[in-house]
């Protein structure tokens, strides 16, 4: 049985899917967290890399939105990491960053990241790219 089963039976019992919010900035955790809670899911915030692999691990979010710029674990050994790992490998990613060059998008999605945004978010564009996330 894959942690992807295990999560199912909450879903469809209601409950409001969870996006995991990593970011070391508290604005961005406090605007994230209300955008995402607006849309109709349940908001968890991590504020470091390592505090995501925790908060992953043990929730089971049904996305993560990871910023790569922080201090101690960045966001890309976060992403790395989560994939090597059974119970968290499914979870997609989408990276939410202030570095906006197409080499960092690039090298972002190669890390293994679904989706790639950046800052300031579009609230549309972050919203799209959740759901598509959510039902891929």
């Amino acid at each position: 049985m894959t942690t992807k089963w295990m999560n199912e039976p909450q879903e469809a019992g209601g409950a409001m899917p969870k996006v995991l919010i990593v970011d070391d900035s508290p604005a961005q955790l406090y605007s994230l967290r209300r955008l995402v809670e607006q849309a109709g899911h349940q908001a968890l915030v991590a504020e470091s890399g390592e505090q995501a692999l925790e908060v992953a691990a043990m929730e089971h979010p049904a996305v993560i939105l990871m910023d790569i710029v922080m201090p101690g674990m960045s966001g890309y050994q976060a992403t790395r990491k989560l994939s090597r790992i059974e119970s968290t490998r499914h979870i997609p990613v989408i990276f939410v960053s202030s570095r906006n060059g197409e080499a960092d998008r690039e090298w972002g999605l190669r890390q293994g990241a679904r989706e790639y945004v950046t800052k300031p978010v579009n609230p549309a564009l972050l919203l799209t790219a959740i759901s598509e996330a959510m039902a891929a």
